[in-house]
């Protein structure tokens, strides 16, 4: 004769969401860490760059220059890291973060890297369509982004005050995720 089994008690239940809960975290960590294992610590910020201004303008010259040019926005930039964000106009995941992106841009420094989208018309030209006032290096053939250690997007990283490339990820980030990242790498 079968006898009924008992159901499992409260604390059975959560255990076994929370190790599943820390499985799936695992597995996303781990991925995390795979896409970013190139993105090296410190920024090379003597590399060349084309720049389309927050107005539209053109400018050319070093990735510190780019990144002064985007902490001009802000009065208090010099002190606070800046957001770098990877996109590209045929990205849909990328066109999804346009609004995050653009209101995290007005609260914090930001730079972001057209890649593989085109050359400085084509990219300003989306822009414009999408009502996006970001400051975007021209990545056109994807060096400066694979010398950043990305080969994908979009993906997203903090730019201490020290140049250092911090909590890099790709992939879809929130809103809340960017500044909780930003936040992070101006007071630790």
């Amino acid at each position: 004769m079968n006898t009924p089994a008992t159901p499992p008690s409260r604390w059975q239940r959560w255990r076994s969401r929370l190790l599943t809960v820390a499985l799936v975290l695992a597995v996303f960590l781990g991925v995390q860490a795979w896409q970013t294992r190139a993105v090296p610590a410190v920024l090379d910020l003597n590399q060349p760059v084309q720049w389309l201004g927050r107005d539209g303008s053109s400018h050319s010259g070093s990735l510190a220059q780019a990144l002064a040019a985007a902490r001009l926005v802000h009065p208090d930039a010099g002190t606070r890291p800046v957001a770098l964000y990877l996109w590209a106009e045929w990205c849909p995941i990328c066109r999804g973060m346009e609004g995050s992106v653009t209101r995290l841009g007005q609260d914090w420094p930001l730079l972001t890297v057209a890649m593989q989208s085109g050359p400085a018309a084509q990219v300003l030209r989306y822009q414009q369509q999408r009502g996006l006032p970001w400051l975007s290096v021209i990545d056109a053939r994807g060096t400066l982004a694979q010398a950043l250690g990305y080969r994908s997007v979009p993906a997203f990283a903090v730019i201490d005050t020290d140049g250092r490339l911090r909590f890099a990820t790709v992939g879809f980030t929130t809103g809340a995720g960017m500044r909780l990242r930003l936040w992070l790498a101006h007071w630790f």
